[in-house]
């Protein structure tokens, strides 16, 4: 059987920021001792569409970016790993988003964004690529979309949109307390939207946040779980994931690498799983496919941690299956 080309695989799109992240050059410093900063783009919903392309999806990417060399940068990104443009809008009054990212020693992250407003808060509903949001077999979005106007609007017309033409709704809430007004409002806001989902995936910390509970068990996963879900899943970085479905839960472990910067590893694990299912969404009702589904997300989660910021990091099929295997 002849293989299939990019172009007759379905369709994954994902709406939502795109920003660059200056990210300092020596690892465990405050943000104002650091040395210097290498740039390196990313966004969630944006590293999860190139996640997807470089694992040999089909991904389109729906958002505003400046009319600025930033943004000129960031399209160009997009489009250099395969990802379709057509969603993209550009903002003539408004820069292109920016985050310094503190990294601790342990890899984990601090951030401090400068959007006052950026172009992808900008982004308005009447901008939409509707038709191609309409072709979208998966439709995946975060929270930071929801946080301001016009972009909450342009985001829930997005979704409605794309549930309408039948795609299934993937959100990763993608917590970024610095950028909500209260935590209040985040909570609020990211719940807002949680009964429209098919897919949620949330981290420990985000389980944690959402629920108020400090246990990470299946007791407190099942406060988020809706009845119309098709799958939940909480990731818990070195400790592998949780996955929880209408018939049947479990955990997936791990793998052990030497992680210099967990930035995109979410990312990473979500482009991944959404690949495969894009085009046989039944191995959500089959556990022993989903399990090593879930291996293979857990392995490109893994790699993604091994080098500096995150679409540098993102693997490749053979990157991830390397790992899978040596990990039996």
């Amino acid at each position: 059987m002849a293989s299939i080309g990019v172009n007759d695989k379905s369709l994954i799109v994902s709406f939502g920021e795109m920003l660059i992240d200056f990210v300092p050059t020596v690892s465990g410093v405050s943000l104002a001792e650091a040395p210097g900063f290498v740039k390196a783009p990313g966004g969630a919903p944006a590293n999860v569409a190139i996640a997807v392309t470089r694992l040999g999806g089909k991904a389109a990417f729906v958002g505003k970016l400046g009319d600025d060399e930033f943004g000129n940068m960031l399209a160009g990104i997009l489009k250099e790993n395969g990802v379709i443009a057509t969603g993209i809008s550009f903002d003539t009054g408004a820069r292109t988003a920016l985050a310094f990212v503190t990294l601790r020693a342990d890899g984990e992250r601090e951030f401090m964004f400068y959007r006052n407003p950026s172009a992808d808060m900008l982004l308005r509903p009447e901008e939409l690529n509707l038709e191609l949001i309409r072709s979208a077999k998966v439709f995946h979005y975060g929270s930071i979309s929801l946080i301001v106007e016009p972009c909450r609007s342009a985001h829930l017309q997005a979704m409605k949109v794309a549930k309408d033409a039948g795609a299934l709704l993937s959100y990763d809430p993608n917590l970024r307390l610095p950028l909500w007004p209260s935590e209040e409002e985040a909570r609020e806001q990211i719940m807002s939207i949680w009964d429209e989902a098919d897919v949620i995936k949330v981290s420990d910390n985000e389980l944690e946040f959402l629920t108020g509970s400090d246990k990470i068990d299946d007791e407190t996963a099942m406060l988020l779980w809706r009845p119309n879900f098709k799958l939940l899943l909480v990731t818990l970085g070195e400790k592998g994931c949780n996955y929880y479905t209408k018939n049947f839960h479990g955990s997936v472990e791990a793998f052990h690498v030497d992680t210099i910067d967990t930035t995109g590893a979410g990312d990473s694990f979500v482009g991944a799983l959404l690949c495969k299912i894009v085009d046989d969404q039944s191995v959500l009702e089959d556990e022993p496919r989903l399990r090593e589904i879930l291996r293979f997300a857990n392995a490109c989660g893994a790699i993604t941690t091994t080098k500096k910021g995150a679409i540098p990091a993102l693997p490749t099929v053979a990157d991830a299956l390397k790992l899978v295997n040596e990990g039996k």
